[in-house]
């Protein structure tokens, strides 16, 4: 009887592809062990909870990223719309801090629903769109805020969102977590995820299979206009003013972390899970890079921190593509 071939290859390859698959995961622990390593107080709680206060804004965006890259889709207007959100937020801010918050997250909802109608109604192609609501929300931020920082209400307990601590973990890490749970939640467990997986998978299949896919593309939008919106509220709850001129590269950081973490860019496959990795890997690098600039040994500002993200986000993406392309045609 004939043996069936097995090439060495292949099962090497069967075993390597966990691993791989785990890279994001794997180069974060190895970081951290470096970093914990060579610099003091890198562990220290103070260090820990500055780094997710800050940081769950991206968090926050990659969330709704995530959503909008598993169908194939892309929002360049997060960090515009984060903008936005922190401006309405402090303009709000005196009426209490419910408000605040609703104004911000409704005003970055009211922007993802504008991605999702011109989008799914005008057919117009998600990069172009969000590229136009990029600009537009922008140029709204500066002129409700008259091109200048806008405080917020001091007295009321807004700045609590930012700033405060719930049983001693930072409250925008608690806002992230419940927004996580509920996204994987949505993603993994409900119809509408399915349809968002089956969208980014095969856009014409899933229409075949008569799944509402406009409604899909359009609630993704609204999901992530949202999210952006939430991390434009902490953001004037943290730093005590809305900022218009902020969430510049927002958009790059998101869409970096969303792809490290595995999310293809193709649409189709992706995990919140590991988008968080992804973010908290780009985040602690630059963590890791401030600590060497107190130890004097280098010194990098914070634009080439920029350029650092950029090559960071060309290099993943290149690597995404071969492996793509490799699955696509093995031989």
């Amino acid at each position: 009887m004939a043996l069936a071939h097995r090439s060495p290859g292949t099962s090497f390859w069967t075993h390597l592809k966990p691993f791989l698959s785990q890279g994001a995961l794997i180069a974060l622990v190895l970081l951290v062990t470096f970093a914990a390593w060579r610099y003091d107080g890198f562990l220290s709680a103070y260090n820990i909870s500055s780094f997710f206060r800050y940081n769950s804004m991206f968090m926050l965006i990659a969330i709704g990223m995530t959503f909008v890259i598993v169908t194939g889709g892309i929002d360049l207007s997060v960090g515009s719309v984060a903008a936005l959100a922190s401006v309405v937020a402090a303009l709000a801010s005196p009426h209490g801090l419910l408000a605040g918050l609703l104004a911000g997250a409704l005003a970055g909802a009211a922007v993802g629903l504008l991605n999702g109608l011109v989008i799914t109604r005008l057919r117009v192609e998600p990069f172009v769109a969000t590229l136009g609501t990029f600009l537009g929300a922008r140029g709204l931020a500066q002129l409700a805020s008259r091109q200048t920082a806008v405080s917020v209400d001091q007295a009321g307990a807004f700045t609590k969102l930012g700033q405060g601590d719930l049983l001693g973990v930072p409250v925008p890490l608690v806002i992230t977590l419940v927004a996580l749970g509920l996204g994987v939640v949505l993603l993994r467990f409900t119809r509408f995820g399915r349809y968002a997986l089956c969208t980014g998978d095969n856009e014409d299949a899933a229409r075949l299979m008569g799944f509402n896919v406009d409604q899909v593309k359009l609630g993704v939008y609204v999901v992530s206009g949202l999210l952006a919106g939430l991390a434009g509220v902490i953001l004037a709850s943290q730093f005590g003013a809305g900022q218009p001129v902020e969430g510049v590269g927002w958009e790059l950081t998101a869409i970096a972390g969303v792809v490290v973490g595995g999310t293809l860019l193709t649409g189709g496959r992706g995990s919140l899970g590991n988008s968080m990795i992804g973010v908290i890997l780009l985040g602690l690098i630059f963590n890791v890079l401030n600590f060497e600039n107190g130890k004097g040994v280098i010194s990098i500002d914070v634009f080439w921190q920029n350029v650092i993200r950029g090559v960071f986000l060309l290099i993943v993406v290149v690597l995404q593509s071969s492996r793509v392309a490799r699955q696509d045609h093995p031989g």
